[in-house]
């Protein structure tokens, strides 16, 4: 072992690290690595910056695009309005639908999204359906990680992998490569989910009758976050030291403990209006403030202090005011850059325009101080303000998905009337993908054109839709797999793959390939993994003197079974928290399915791609 591949091991393992502590960011990971790479002189800097021009990462970057178009246009959340007409009651139906069209989406767009979209529709329909919510929010991760096996596109990994076979002088895998091997683990995980789903909750019929809501109102939401006694509502009186100032001036929150939620301001005698409690709104004389106050047995000394006129809040207050006023749940994204702030740091009433009412951890309800309290992966937020401010929420979708769907979610789906363009889109592109007639890349670029020229998307909602931090992943992570190469590091790996395995056949080397893919999955994304263990199956073939495609089939497939932990993908993490799931909750249903999975690669791979 040379001195460089040293270095560059080194380097690996910490980039290894930084993943599973998640200090720093990934992407931060990818571009410390890119750069210290060429320092250590195994790799030249074109290398290091080859990622930028490489085919499968802009691909990656476009079909977010095009799956942002199937967003606006609606085309997601008609399947959802489907799946809730068709399931009719039965929750067997329900998860075989689900599941069924979160992987046929999801096989054309990234399945992060499709899961984040499909959250509040499940939740929805459970409501209704009066079913149990830990039955039904695992088959829908389980699906949006299955669909990256059903195309090329599917996920980064799929692409990374076709790429490196190309690198290595062979055929890429076409759009539909993956689809045989994919049906054959949707049809089994499906089967498994059935089985699977009398550890995770209860029967239809054995949740009490009460649970049968079919939408959450706002005094629900009050008494499950504790708020009842924390909100008052207030007249500013003459001569209060408010008037004429803006919030932001005031410093209510950081020296008081008084989070002004709206503001009801009469115009004439007959009109109010409810305005929302932004930094910069000037307070006027006989404005009534609506406001949650952190320290209820201080809360006369500061009405006094401000001359502000007690007035009675009833229960019906936000009914009245429902058209303008809002109050939502919604989760923290995995890789939301809230997390590890608190609500202060993110200015998120600046930002967002919505106030933080309550913070729910790992199922609990913080009573502590909560604008000081950091953000960590998985909480969920019941944040209050104007409807605009949360229709504009749920177009955040790296940091939000919303829990509750507001009455008003049409401004969802802003180009409704697209759907029949955006569909044509989508089938024109994979039909040229599909004929070979043209680059992938080329067909792509050329599907995100026709969604814009067909207005499903805008040019602001295709630069807001792409996942830079998986994009600069990729393209940090490639000069690893490149240095491996000079140092010798996939050679030395290939020895030791080769030595442990004995004289034993190419399908049990197989079996050990997907193994190790699958337990270093735990540990960094798939993407970093597909980039780091695709060459070593590919070298791996070639000393074997067999095909290399069963081999490279077999990572991309490893990559993308991260069933195991709450925390080996995005789509896992998303549901967490709705699902009301543990990490044993994960470990119990997913290492078994890893198992399955693992068979189902290892007899039918070698079937679809001969050795």
């Amino acid at each position: 072992m040379n001195q460089e591949l040293l270095i560059v091991l080194a380097l690996l393992f910490i980039a290894i690290v930084a993943f599973m502590i998640n200090k720093p960011r990934m992407d931060v990971v990818a571009v410390c690595a890119l750069l210290a790479l060429p320092l250590t002189g195994s790799v030249t800097l074109d290398q290091a910056l080859a990622g930028f021009s490489d085919s499968s990462v802009i691909i990656v970057a476009v079909f977010f695009i095009i799956g942002d178009g199937l967003v606006r246009t609606g085309v997601a959340f008609r399947v959802g309005d489907w799946l809730m007409k068709q399931s009719k009651n039965s929750e067997t139906r329900l998860i075989v639908l689900l599941m069924l069209s979160v992987a046929l989406l999801g096989s054309v767009m990234s399945s992060t999204g499709i899961v984040a979209i499909f959250i509040p529709i499940v939740l929805s329909v459970a409501a209704k359906m009066k079913a149990d919510t830990r039955r039904l929010m695992m088959p829908l991760s389980f699906a949006g990680l299955i669909s990256g096996m059903l195309t090329l596109v599917a996920t980064a990994p799929n692409l990374v992998v076709s790429a490196q076979l190309e690198l290595a002088g062979n055929k890429a895998f076409e759009f539909f490569s993956f689809t045989p091997i994919g049906l054959i683990i949707l049809v089994v995980g499906i089967f498994y989910m059935l089985f699977a789903r009398r550890f995770l909750g209860k029967k239809q019929e054995d949740i009490p009758q009460n649970r049968g809501k079919t939408r959450i109102n706002f005094d629900d939401l009050a008494s499950e976050y504790k708020l009842k006694g924390r909100n008052y509502r207030a007249q500013v009186g003459k001569g209060s030291p408010m008037i004429g100032k803006r919030l932001t001036e005031l410093n209510l929150r950081e020296a008081h403990g008084a989070n002004i939620i709206a503001v009801e301001r009469r115009l004439n005698r007959l009109r109010n209006v409810v305005l929302d409690g932004v930094p910069d709104r000037v307070i006027q004389e006989n404005d009534v403030l609506l406001f949650d106050f952190f320290y209820p047995e201080k809360v006369d000394f500061f009405l006094q202090q401000f001359n502000l006129v007690s007035l009675p809040l009833m229960s019906s207050y936000f009914n009245e005011h429902s058209r303008e006023i809002g109050m939502v749940e919604v989760a923290i994204h995995p890789d939301s850059k809230l997390i590890d702030k608190t609500v202060l740091e993110n200015t998120f009433r600046s930002k967002f325009g919505l106030n933080v009412m309550g913070i729910k951890r790992q199922g609990e309800v913080l009573e502590n101080e909560l604008l000081n309290e950091k953000l960590k992966r998985g909480d969920i937020l019941l944040v209050f303000g104007m409807w605009r401010a949360i229709r504009q929420l749920q177009t955040m979708k790296n940091d939000f998905v919303v829990l509750t769907i507001p009455a008003e979610v049409d401004e969802v789906a802003p180009a409704m009337d697209r759907a029949p363009y955006a569909i044509i889109a989508l089938l024109v592109t994979i039909g040229l993908m599909i004929s070979g007639i043209f680059p992938n890349v080329l067909i792509a670029i050329f599907g995100a054109l026709l969604m814009g020229a067909f207005g499903c998307i805008t040019m602001d909602s295709a630069y807001k839709s792409i996942h830079w931090q998986s994009i600069i992943l990729i393209v940090g992570m490639f000069p690893f797999a490149v240095a491996l190469q000079n140092t010798g590091g996939v050679d030395l790996a290939v020895k030791y793959l080769l030595e442990a395995s004995g004289d034993a056949s190419p399908r049990v080397i197989l079996a050990m390939l997907f193994g190790f893919t699958a337990v270093i999955g735990l540990f960094i994304s798939n993407t970093a993994t597909a980039v780091l263990l695709a060459p070593i199956a590919i070298q791996t073939a070639t000393v074997l003197e067999v095909s290399p495609y069963p081999f490279a089939m077999a990572v991309a497939i490893a990559a993308s079974a991260a069933f195991m932990t709450p925390v080996s993908s995005p789509v896992n993490t998303l549901v967490v928290a709705p699902g009301k799931y543990s990490f044993a909750d994960f470990i119990k249903i997913g290492v078994p399915f890893v198992i399955i999975v693992m068979l189902i690669a290892v007899t039918f791979i070698p079937l679809l791609f001969p050795l």
